[in-house]
């Protein structure tokens, strides 16, 4: 059942054979966590998502948040699962145990993850973004801030989430028009409204930590004037006792396409004049702080498209070898022929290898860029450490946007080889799609992934990041070409990282000196050409790994799943580079039609 989740020996090839996770504890931060006690958090993470979470999967979509009377009742066996989650100290897994935390490496969180949130990603959110909150309290609150929220957070006894978006101010935060104002006391009054907030009410915990952007008055407009506060849904007395109501309201949830059991929420703040809050960090610094928290909550959501994407292939590979229908295609003519199991018709093995592909590649992404810092953790060297952190600033929006997209596309795929089956709620293809399918929009949708991949990440330190990126693929590209069965498929993947780099300057010229919007129309595209090489020196990567052990005399049991990782990395190059490159000249042609064709020729009004 596990499986179905998750493959256990993928998680273990990554962590141990292409990264070696295990280094770590040779540092004193991460001393307690060898191989041997990473396995067993592994297993911990699995048998928890397996006996408490997977079963609330079911209920999270069927029975769903329910709204009753300005209340949001969860379904019942969220309780039980989010009890389970607080007595392993699964909320805050790589935090200071001091404050409830496990102090384990970001890798290791993240691959406990990869059960934790297959198992439900709805009910896990209520985790991610308690998790969010505390951390932005950790980093910019004060120290009664500190004293009274955070440990409550980081162990689930409360529950947090955070207030962005307005009715008038979805992805331009800017202009928002939630008020502050100063109360002498120190405390400021919040008014205003806030919509689509994920986890904003709800009956799991008796209190909900807000963080909410809201300009004081007076403030600059934009950006500029935004700040932050921390307001929770009930005031928190100077012990950490529990007070009076706050003010703040749910006004209604919304009815989704997935995701039921995480209810979305409409806010009201101060309506009745009594809402309260206190500054979280500096006046009119507000945005800087909530980056912060925006960027590891992109993570999450990558991270929540491959927690739809792995089960759905592992869903479907274990159908397609069980599903008798068809007889073999070379033997169509023999009528006495039985049938065969779908896995042996030649599309449907397209279908999985597809499914495969994306699914290992994006999870060694995610290994890589949680390992990425851990490796930041751990250094002396400042300069490393910026170089490190270049290269995953420049790769969160393609962890974000490229990874959510290609996992919808897996989770399709899931419904396909199942086919009739696939579409009816009997069978778990048809709510993976639909959960996955909000991925692709928010925390940003992912044509805002793909301007801040542009506009932002691409100039950042003069293209230092990008560069530095490109310099690590070399490196495995060098790598490769010493490994006998990998060495061609680095000279396959090789044309593809020389184009992708003529395609960087091309874009960070024409958004520069050239035509930025031409430039942006060629944005997402880019983004998409950026996420395909990435997700190639990922494969290939394994696959040296993989050629390697098979080249050492791998175990027999090994044998087939390192071969597995050698014809991933092979089916890539062979059929889905090519795409890659079409794209890349598609954006250096510089196609201008989008942004010059007149209004009214796109049709009916």
């Amino acid at each position: 059942m596990a499986q179905i989740l998750a493959d256990r020996r993928d998680i273990d090839f990554v962590l141990h054979e292409q990264l070696k996770v295990e280094s770590l504890s040779g540092h004193e931060r991460f001393a307690d966590f060898s191989r041997k006690s990473i396995d067993l958090i592994i297993n911990e993470a699995r048998n928890l998502a397996v006996k408490e979470i997977l079963p609330t999967q079911v209920d999270g979509d069927r029975v769903g948040a329910r709204f009753e009377g300005g209340k949001v009742r969860v379904p019942e066996s969220f309780h039980k699962a989010w009890k389970a989650l607080r007595a392993g100290d699964w909320l805050a897994m790589t935090e200071d145990p001091e404050w409830g935390g496990q102090g384990m490496p970001r890798v290791v969180a993240t691959a406990a993850s990869d059960y934790l949130m297959g198992a439900n990603f709805a009910f896990m959110m209520h985790g991610g973004l308690t998790h969010g909150a505390g951390k932005l309290i950790e980093t910019f609150g004060t120290d009664t801030q500190k004293r009274l929220y955070l440990k409550k957070l980081f162990t689930g006894e409360w529950a947090g989430t955070m207030l962005l978006t307005e009715p008038e101010a979805g992805s331009d935060v800017g202009a928002l028009t939630t008020t502050a104002t100063p109360n002498p006391d120190g405390t400021y009054t919040i008014t205003g409204n806030k919509i689509f907030i994920s986890g904003g009410e709800h009956d799991l915990t008796p209190n909900i930590i807000h963080p909410v952007l809201a300009r004081i008055e007076g403030a600059p407009a934009g950006t500029a004037g935004i700040s932050l506060f921390v307001v929770p849904k009930i005031r928190v007395n100077d012990d950490g006792s529990l007070g009076e109501p706050n003010d703040v309201v749910c006004t209604g949830i919304e009815e989704k396409m997935g995701i039921h059991g995480n209810a979305t929420c409409s806010i009201a703040l101060g309506g009745k004049g009594g809402c309260r809050g206190t500054l979280l960090g500096e006046a009119n610094k507000g945005m800087r702080a909530m980056f912060m928290m925006m960027n590891d909550a992109r993570l999450m959501v990558g991270n929540q498209g491959l927690s739809c994407a792995s089960p759905s292939y592992l869903y479907a590979v274990n159908y397609a070898r069980t599903r008798h229908q068809g007889r073999h295609l070379l033997k169509m003519m023999d009528k006495s022929a039985p049938a065969v199991p779908i896995i042996q018709h030649p599309d449907v093995r397209r279908m999985l290898m597809l499914m495969k592909v994306y699914v290992e590649g994006f999870r060694s992404l995610f290994y890589y860029l949680a390992h990425n810092s851990d490796r930041i953790a751990v250094s002396d060297d400042a300069d490393e450490k910026l170089r490190i952190q270049g290269i995953i600033d420049f790769l969160i929006p393609i962890a974000k946007g490229y990874v959510t997209e290609r996992c919808f596309d897996v989770c399709s795929l899931g419904v396909q080889v199942y086919g009739g089956y696939g579409y009816i709620r009997e069978y778990p293809m048809e709510q993976l799609l639909r959960d996955c399918r909000i991925t692709a929009i928010y925390e940003g949708t992912n044509g805002i992934q793909a301007m801040d991949l542009l506009g932002r990440k691409l100039g950042q330190n003069q293209g230092r990041p990008v560069m530095d990126l490109f310099e690590e693929m070399r490196g495995t590209l060098a790598a490769a070409r010493d490994v006998e069965r990998a060495a061609p498929m680095a000279e396959a993947l090789e044309p593809a990282l020389i184009r992708l780099e003529e395609v960087a300057r091309h874009m960070g010229t024409t958004a520069l000196y050239g035509d930025l919007l031409t430039a942006s129309a060629h944005a997402h595209p880019f983004m998409e050409v950026c996420g395909d090489v990435v997700v190639g020196w990922q494969l290939l990567w394994r696959a040296k790994v993989a050629a390697e052990a098979l080249a050492a005399g791998a175990k027999e049991k090994d044998a087939a799943f390192y071969e597995g990782q050698i014809r991933s990395a092979q089916f890539f190059n062979a059929v889905l580079l090519p795409v890659a490159l079409g794209r890349m000249d598609a954006i250096l042609s510089g196609c201008a039609i989008a942004v010059e064709m007149p209004e009214d020729a796109f049709g009916a009004k």
